[in-house]
């Protein structure tokens, strides 16, 4: 494990406590906002997300006052008079956090990096469903592992979860020899089909480099019977790339400086940039589920609120 120093925490690294610091700002976050006009769950349309459900408890007697549309009509002529079937109301909402944590998120050119960001989303996230009395689990890949936690209802499971995240996000490096692994992307979603049966809350925190075809059917495939959400962790310089200045990029054994005040090389880079962000927007657009867009800029509880709709966090 990299030794991370102080500056870098929440910038370069996280570390097990920074994100289990998290729980007290995933208080600050409403448990039921408002939705004011400019969330992304506002509009005309109902909400793609299933919410809680009903779980069937009996088959009884009816009694004056029940729901007419709870009626058994093949029960009550079985035996000659009304039954109604009964339910309570589900309360557990299991959510499962599909991380990315490949060498492409060790990037960024503002706040934080991308793998940064993208551990303390899933950390926030994770701290609420956990304060809701929900189970939380999580699928942790970078380039080259795949590590999935299955849901669990407790404190100690979220601490596992965020230890999964700062291991993984402290062994990456620049002079890594690990090479991009554009396929792990598909391979974590296959693991998270695994684990998210049905009525999950899935969370897919990433970049989305290497997302393809493939990708947007198995996201489909996990919304056929989840709520899916995607959340795409970008840098602004994918936007727009710096008017000068110079920036080393790296990939392991490739090592390559950036001189943004050269107009040949700035004019190029920022049009493939802004492209490939396109092109990732368009693909994850299409496979029909929710997205948050949350660059590496901005503080990540504040974008996280404000793109949930909580807009107004508590003590502010």
């Amino acid at each position: 494990m990299t030794d991370v120093a102080a500056g870098d925490i929440g910038t370069v690294y996280v570390t097990p406590a920074h994100l289990a610091r998290m729980e007290y700002d995933a208080r600050r976050l409403r448990a039921t906002p408002h939705r004011p006009h400019h969330s992304i769950l506002a509009g005309r349309h109902a909400s793609r997300l299933r919410g809680r459900g009903l779980n069937f408890e009996e088959i009884r007697a009816y009694v004056p006052g029940d729901d007419l549309r709870h009626l058994d009509w093949k029960a009550s002529s079985r035996v000659g008079h009304a039954l109604v079937r009964s339910y309570t109301e589900e309360r557990d909402r299991p959510a499962l956090f599909v991380v990315d944590q490949r060498i492409s998120m060790f990037y960024g050119t503002r706040r934080a990096m991308k793998s940064v960001v993208a551990a303390e989303v899933a950390a926030l996230c994770a701290w609420m469903s956990f304060q809701a009395g929900d189970r939380a689990g999580a699928v942790v890949f970078d380039d080259n592992h795949i590590e999935s936690i299955r849901a669990h209802r407790s404190r100690s499971r979220v601490l596992s979860m965020l230890g999964a995240l700062a291991r993984s996000n402290q062994s990456l490096h620049a002079d890594s020899p690990v090479r991009v692994n554009p396929g792990q992307l598909d391979a974590a979603l296959r693991s998270a089909l695994h684990l998210a049966t049905h009525d999950y809350l899935v969370c897919i925190v990433s970049d989305f480099l290497g997302a393809n075809e493939t990708t947007l059917q198995l996201i489909r495939e996990l919304a056929t019977h989840n709520d899916v959400v995607a959340a795409l962790v970008f840098d602004p310089s994918a936007r727009s790339v710096p008017s000068g200045g110079k920036i080393v990029v790296t990939e392991g054994e490739l090592q390559v400086e950036l001189d943004f005040d050269r107009k040949n090389i700035r004019e190029p880079l920022s049009a493939m940039f802004d492209e490939r962000l396109k092109q990732t927007v368009d693909l994850v657009q299409r496979c029909g589920v929710p997205m948050l867009a949350i660059d590496t800029e901005q503080p990540t509880l504040l974008q996280v609120g404000r793109l949930l709709g909580h807009f107004a966090l508590r003590g502010r």
